[in-house]
């Protein structure tokens, strides 16, 4: 347990109204009593629990005032880290808060590593890993679902539902291993049919948290959508109609866009991270072929394919090869230019992509947008583009059950092909080691080490 006191600015980089420097530790509140001086008289370290002081932030070394503040003191056990904690709570400069800080430095604390505030709470048991996981995914969530799924992880939910079965397997090995290491004694053994059961009921429950996993990973991290078609059928003016800024160029010369261009839209609660390629043709112009290169790259990491068809042109040579690159994936058709009017009409285009659904729609004259948005959060939502659900949204945590069910599917095998107790027991306590990576109960320094080191300075 780590018993030295730590110290960050604990609010965003950048001018706001307030900026906080936050100080964790057994020296805290003497920290405090060097650094700051209240108004009206007193020590940080006299201040009672949740609250606060007004007066000024100063150089230990000097005696020089820095900024106006308010010190808070939230005594151990009762704050974030389960230590003494006080905040500073300056004026949000980026100059007030340095020298702040460095006040609270030269008064005895030393600078935290990056995530150590939460790292903290979890070895003081205040929450436990996937809560503390949870925390960083509130910081960066994208949206409102997102920002749902990431509460519900740190009010424990996901934990309670892995410890339900880790205590069941925990129970099962036990009954297993009295068999197996006191024999002689008259204690009945698991009948095979009542131990194949309770294995089977506790891998069942771990497939439905991975079947829940898929929407929440896409919640999380994104869904990243490729916008594809040939040159100058509308993707530009799409992006920029379903971001709401001109965020490409759009022109009517053909393969005026080169670059992949990414822009991250809220879609109905999904964070889509959409990207707009280069359109796809046969061309002698080098940097276009990069920039065509570059679309075929991304088309084959994308979870969904918007193609864009040109209902004035009809259906060319290039659209053929476009939607063969688009086989396999979920995708949309989104027959654009419906306005114009042509060639192609949504049956045309539906009997070109079988098994796509075909949106018609104008860009330009801002009819159809909605149906597309519609089309995208029912992928996700209903669950068929190719992605992780909701409840469970990391991957670590999702590597973790698949691994548990694997070893509970394991056991099973080994149960009715008529294996010897101790490797049963051996399947079930590899599948509890598993899930105890989720909650930390079985993590190592160096798995600590790697989720914290992925948080912020300051939390």
């Amino acid at each position: 347990m780590k018993e030295d006191t730590i110290a960050a600015i604990a609010t965003a980089v950048g001018v706001g109204g307030i900026g906080i420097v936050r100080v964790s530790g057994p020296e805290a509140l003497g920290v405090g009593d060097r650094v700051f001086r209240a108004r009206r008289g007193g020590k940080v370290s006299e201040q009672r629990t949740y609250t606060a002081r007004y007066g000024r932030v100063v150089d230990p070394r000097t005696g020089e005032a820095i900024d106006e503040a308010l010190a808070l003191v939230m005594r151990a056990p009762a704050s974030y880290t389960r230590e003494d904690v006080v905040e500073l709570h300056c004026h949000g400069g980026p100059v007030a808060l340095r020298l702040a800080l460095e006040a609270v430095l030269a008064a005895g604390a030393r600078l935290a590593a990056p995530g150590e505030f939460t790292e903290r709470a979890f070895l003081h048991g205040r929450i436990d890993l996937a809560q503390a996981e949870a925390v960083a995914d509130i910081i960066r969530a994208q949206t409102d679902a997102g920002l749902a799924v990431a509460r519900r992880q740190l009010e424990g939910r996901l934990s309670a539902a892995v410890r339900r079965v880790s205590e069941e397997l925990l129970a099962l090995a036990a009954q297993l291993e009295v068999g197996i290491d006191f024999p002689e004694d008259d204690i009945p053994e698991l009948a095979p049919a009542e131990l194949a059961k309770r294995l089977e009921g506790a891998a069942r429950e771990l497939e439905r948290l991975l079947a829940g996993g898929r929407r929440g990973r896409v919640l999380r991290e994104g869904l990243p959508t490729v916008i594809v078609g040939k040159p100058n059928v509308g993707k530009s003016s799409l992006l920029n109609a379903l971001v709401g800024a001109r965020r490409a160029l759009v022109t009517e010369v053909p393969g005026t866009t080169r670059d992949v261009i990414e822009e991250v839209v809220d879609i109905r609660g999904v964070p889509v991270r959409l990207l707009d390629t280069a359109g796809i043709r046969e061309t002698s112009d080098r940097v276009e072929k990069l920039g065509v290169a570059a679309t075929k790259e991304r088309l084959a990491e994308a979870a969904l394919a918007l193609f864009v068809l040109d209902a004035a042109r009809g259906w060319e040579k290039e659209d053929e090869a476009i939607w063969s690159l688009c086989a396999g994936r979920s995708s949309l058709v989104l027959l654009n230019k419906m306005d114009v009017g042509g060639r192609l009409t949504p049956e045309e285009a539906q009997r070109h992509c079988p098994g796509a659904k075909v949106i018609p729609l104008s860009v330009k004259a801002g009819w159809g947008l909605e149906a597309v948005e519609e089309a995208i959060a029912d992928l996700v939502y209903g669950g068929t583009a190719e992605m992780e659900h909701a409840g469970v949204s990391n991957i670590r945590h999702l590597e973790a059950l698949e691994e548990a069910r694997q070893n509970l599917r394991e056991a099973l095998a080994a149960v009715s092909g008529g294996l010897t107790l101790d490797v049963v027991s051996t399947l079930v306590r590899a599948a509890r080691l598993e899930l105890g990576k989720i909650t930390g109960e079985t993590a190592d320094e160096a798995l600590l080490e790697r989720i914290f080191s992925d948080f912020c300075v300051g939390k």
